[in-house]
């Protein structure tokens, strides 16, 4: 069993579904929704813990170098967020950078990531091992894809499965 190239698989596959769900995405929709949930701050929000999560703990995390300046504030911070209503909608084209930035990380990040330590390196995490934290990430994503497949499919949108990318 190679653990490392399955992780990689998954969360490859993941991200591809999140950027699908975000490219198949009409402007009319990508705005729309009831704060806090529009469909552009799920995307982002699925993407900007994906990126956390991958690392190995709070303290080795790099914000996006191409982050939008009006969403800088939040890096700052590292613990999760909320966006105050009213917030303009980052656009799709910048979702799918940030979205293209984290799966390039995956690969090195997942050859050097300790999947055996106790803890997860995040405090709000308290008593959880390294790889059961990313099996947490993997669900987060995949939940917040779920999230925005069926905003998609009642639009009549319907959405790619993908069952693994092979690194």
């Amino acid at each position: 069993m190679d653990i490392r190239r399955d992780f990689k698989e998954q969360y490859h596959a993941a991200l591809a579904m999140l950027a699908n769900c975000v490219e198949l995405c009409p402007d009319t929709i990508w705005s729309s929704g009831t704060h806090p949930r529009p469909f552009w701050r799920i995307a982002f929000h699925t993407a900007y813990f994906a990126h956390l999560y991958l690392g190995p703990d709070v303290a080795a995390f790099q914000p996006w170098p191409a982050c939008p300046e009006r969403y800088c504030s939040i890096w700052s911070d590292v613990e999760p967020y909320e966006l105050p209503e009213g917030t303009e909608a980052i656009s799709c084209q910048e979702t799918l950078a940030y979205i293209a930035f984290v799966d390039a990380l995956v690969d090195p990040i997942l050859d050097i990531l300790d999947f055996g330590a106790e803890e997860t390196g995040f405090p709000w995490y308290p008593g959880m091992s390294k790889l059961s934290h990313e099996l947490l990430s993997l669900r987060h994503i995949q939940g917040h894809v779920g999230q925005l497949s069926e905003i998609l499919m009642s639009h009549g949108i319907d959405t790619k499965w993908i069952g693994k990318v092979t690194p």
